[in-house]
């Protein structure tokens, strides 16, 4: 954390936050859109929040170098072991009989709630936080785990769609100091994190909260409590549950302008406790000009913290056009992006689930390849139980992406696209039709990742290319692009080696291929396959 010897502006800021925050709800609401007048001063510095202003942003080499990262996408949502969304899902009665009032039908986490806390209009998600004890919970400990893996950058949620944060905040009573575990989440990852030299970053989820939280503002539409209302109206917990949205306002960002800047306020407050290297925003820009406000704000002050140097990566969920790392939540790219760009996904559902199924290393280290191979980071988060460990099975998955990363990672940290991302001679699922709504996002799984699918990396200084089979193939690897009249080659193969192999590999150069015999056993069984190519001079 810094001082305020090394970052002089910082106590002026994070006091005309608290200043303005203390004002958001005083007037009258307005929608007259939010402009920067509206907005506390941006730290000094040579960004502005405008886009082209934004445009002068480079790309970090540790963000580019890193590849991967995990993340830890926790919190009270967890208590009740129903996976995501459970803040909001509890609020909706979707199984209640108009004729009975009685609750029935699938599972529901309405239904869950009903039965485990009591009915919303009494007991609702405020009475889970105090459930969340952490107490399982070693940040030094999985943050050894996570490097030993292969991570090298780690993310926090700082606050999640629930509006629940998991930093000491002095403007929003519902954290994680003062409730629950009565720890600095953030603040506990954070210094975890820079002890093993990994880059940290945060997540903000707020902005899509103030109409995401809107079903506890409601009641039962049937039944004995038939227009009670549920514990989101009662002005108590106005705080938490924010206040009721216009009947017109119901997309994921709220159009209400107190919230946009009650949302900048909050975010700046986090940005300006902990600077992180990493700010993910779980949608577009939030708010336009609100957004750019806090990117610009962001840079400026983190630059300042560095000495000048700019680290920061900002993620959200828009082509970046240069601004910053366009996100694709459970999604890939399809080809290489000029742009460095992140995938975020989880191994399993998003809060912890019981009996989910989780992706296994293998997978995630195909993603991983697809994904490095195409200009990509991916952002993985590793489900933890609400107590805060890891289950045995995820345990095995991480260790299995450990075991992959010691053998291949040469070929994927510190790497750049090559010619083209790779082959893939048949499709191993139908092509999905796009949802122009979600563009690029939510693809993943849509296509089988096999040996047959070869991905391509290469080396900063282009001296080496790296080739890898998503799968354990069960014959010869065929390559096309490395043939010798393929046009993609300036200079013949002098060696191919498999990484992790042993003895020597048998391979030939043809015409219209790089042909590698199979070689008896591989290092990983069911893994994705890596080999080194170099070139003679």
């Amino acid at each position: 954390m810094m001082t305020t010897m090394k970052f002089p502006h910082q106590r002026l800021l994070l006091g005309s936050a608290l200043m303005f925050l203390s004002t958001v709800h005083a007037g009258e609401q307005t929608n007259a859109p939010v402009s920067n007048k509206d907005l506390p001063a941006i730290a000094p510095g040579r960004f502005q929040p405008t886009d082209e202003s934004l445009k002068q942003y480079q790309y970090p080499d540790w963000f580019r170098d890193a590849k991967l990262g995990f993340w830890s996408h926790w919190g009270p949502q967890a208590v009740p072991r129903q996976g995501d969304w459970y803040a909001r899902k509890l609020y909706i009665a979707d199984h209640v009989s108009k004729k009975t009032g009685e609750h029935s039908g699938p599972d529901s986490d309405y239904t869950d709630h009903l039965a485990r806390y009591g009915h919303p209009s009494e007991h609702g998600y405020k009475d889970i936080i105090p459930l969340w004890k952490a107490e399982k919970w070693d940040p030094e400990a999985l943050m050894a785990l996570y490097k030993k893996a292969g991570a090298k950058y780690f993310v926090s949620m700082g606050t999640h769609h629930d509006n629940f944060f998991l930093w000491n905040s002095k403007l929003h009573r519902w954290n994680a100091v003062q409730m629950g575990p009565h720890k600095d989440v953030v603040g506990l990852w954070q210094k975890a994190a820079k002890a093993h030299g990994l880059p940290f970053g945060v997540s903000e989820h707020l902005g899509a909260s103030y109409n995401w939280f809107q079903p506890a503002h409601a009641s039962d539409p049937y039944g004995i409590k038939k227009n009670v209302p549920y514990d989101g109206n009662n002005p108590e917990f106005s705080d938490l549950y924010h206040r009721k949205s216009a009947s017109d306002d119901t997309g994921w960002l709220t159009k209400d302008p107190e919230n946009q800047k009650e949302w900048n306020a909050m975010i700046r407050e986090l940005v300006d406790t902990y600077h992180p290297d990493l700010l993910y925003s779980d949608s577009k820009i939030p708010f336009g000009e609100v957004g750019r406000n806090l990117i610009a704000h962001y840079y400026n002050g983190n630059a300042a913290f560095n000495g000048g140097n700019l680290t920061a990566v900002y993620n959200c969920k828009e082509p970046s056009e240069g601004r910053f790392v366009q996100d694709l939540e459970r999604g890939v790219k399809d080809d290489i992006s000029p742009y460095p760009w992140q995938t975020d996904t989880s191994i399993g559902d998003w809060f912890y689930r019981t009996g989910q199924k989780y992706k296994s290393a293998a997978e995630v280290s195909a993603m991983l390849c697809d994904i490095v191979s195409k200009n990509g980071n991916l952002l993985i988060n590793i489900v933890q139980t609400p107590e805060g460990d890891l289950e045995p099975d995820v345990l095995e998955i991480v260790e299995g992406i450990a075991k992959w990363t010691s053998i291949n990672g040469e070929g994927i940290y510190a790497t750049r696209p090559w010619k083209i991302a790779g082959e893939n001679p048949v499709p191993a699922s139908p092509t999905p039709t796009p949802d122009p709504k979600m563009g690029e996002m939510f693809n993943e799984g849509k296509q089988r990742l096999s040996a047959e699918n070869i991905r391509f990396t290469n080396s900063k200084d282009g001296k080496t290319l790296y080739v890898f089979a998503l799968g354990e193939p069960q014959k010869d690897i065929v390559i096309k692009a490395l043939g010798r009249s393929s046009g993609k080659l300036d200079k013949n193969i002098a060696s191919v080696a498999l990484l992790g192999g042993s003895g020597e590999l048998s391979w030939k150069q043809n015409e219209d291929a790089l042909v590698v015999t199979k070689p008896a056993c591989f290092p990983l069984p069911g893994m994705p396959v890596g080999f080194r190519v170099t070139f003679k001079d």
